[in-house]
């Protein structure tokens, strides 16, 4: 089986001692392609390094989180690197971009501005996108409706019903990672089960979104006992929930989410090559 992991931080620092064991160890869990989206204009360059390293594709965008130190000539720099790096198959979205309205004092206003010059960044370079979807499923969806974007991801996406409708019309695949796995996500569940098979896409967000064996609570955390790393070798056994919940084997999700993945974010062959 040959999974696709859509959404991988690889270059966090939680990563810097055995990034490249770590992602061997995910190839030989069958995980043959992983999806590097960057956070802020200082890594872009780090990501597609390790994109070109390890045989993955990435994307360039700066994150709703990342907006307060950003600066504007940011934009030039993301708009710059797409431009310059328009024929390297393994550029593949504008990414990690969105809002985010869950996290206190965010400026929702300067999000908003970084997510529509972004949308248009994207539009301009004929890329889909890599969105941040945390309480802000409306107000990216009327940001779609305003500057059309040839689809793309979004990312944990753990909204209502309505709104996973809203974004498959607009040619979105839905990404489901760890937060699926644990027993208590019942709306997540619902819509893992009955959305359409084409709209799923898998991801770990590794290191973050533990799934539930990796999980710490806040009580043990106090103790001393740290959060378990998410990491793209569990992809895999994320994948085996999705499966159960379905009643599918998991060659025929595999097979679907991967041709999922590669509709959504049009990659090339050359992109699923395993050499770097």
């Amino acid at each position: 089986m040959r999974w696709i992991d859509t959404h991988c931080h690889l270059d966090a620092s939680e990563f810097d001692a055995d990034r490249d064991a770590q992602r061997a160890l995910a190839r030989s869990a069958g995980v043959a392609l992983c999806v590097l989206p960057a956070v802020s204009a200082s890594n872009f360059d780090t990501v597609r390094a390790l994109a070109h390293r390890h045989g993955d594709v990435y994307a360039l965008g700066i994150h709703p989180l990342y907006t307060p130190q950003a600066m504007e000539d940011d934009l030039g720099t993301l708009a710059t690197h797409l431009q310059t790096l328009r024929d390297d198959p393994r550029l593949v979205a504008v990414g990690e971009i969105g809002l985010d309205g869950l996290v206190p004092g965010l400026d929702m206003a300067r999000q908003q501005a970084f997510y529509r010059a972004q949308l248009k960044l994207a539009q301009r370079a004929g890329l889909p996108v890599i969105l941040h979807v945390r309480r802000s499923a409306d107000a990216l969806l009327k940001g779609l409706r305003e500057v059309p974007v040839r689809g793309g991801i979004a990312h944990a996406f753990n909204g209502s019903l309505q709104q996973a409708e809203a974004f498959i019309e607009r040619g979105f695949c839905l990404g489901f990672g760890g937060a699926l796995t644990y027993e208590r996500a019942l709306q997540l569940r619902r819509l893992a089960t009955h959305l359409p098979l084409t709209s799923l896409v898998l991801e770990t967000d590794a290191p973050d979104i533990p799934p539930h064996w990796l999980y710490t609570t806040a009580a043990l955390r106090a103790q001393g006992k740290p959060q378990g790393r998410n990491s793209p070798t569990q992809l895999p056994r994320i994948a085996s929930v999705l499966a159960e919940l379905r009643g599918l084997s998991l060659e025929a999700l595999a097979q679907a989410t991967s041709d999922n993945a590669r509709r959504a974010l049009d990659l090339p062959l050359s992109a699923l090559s395993h050499q770097p």
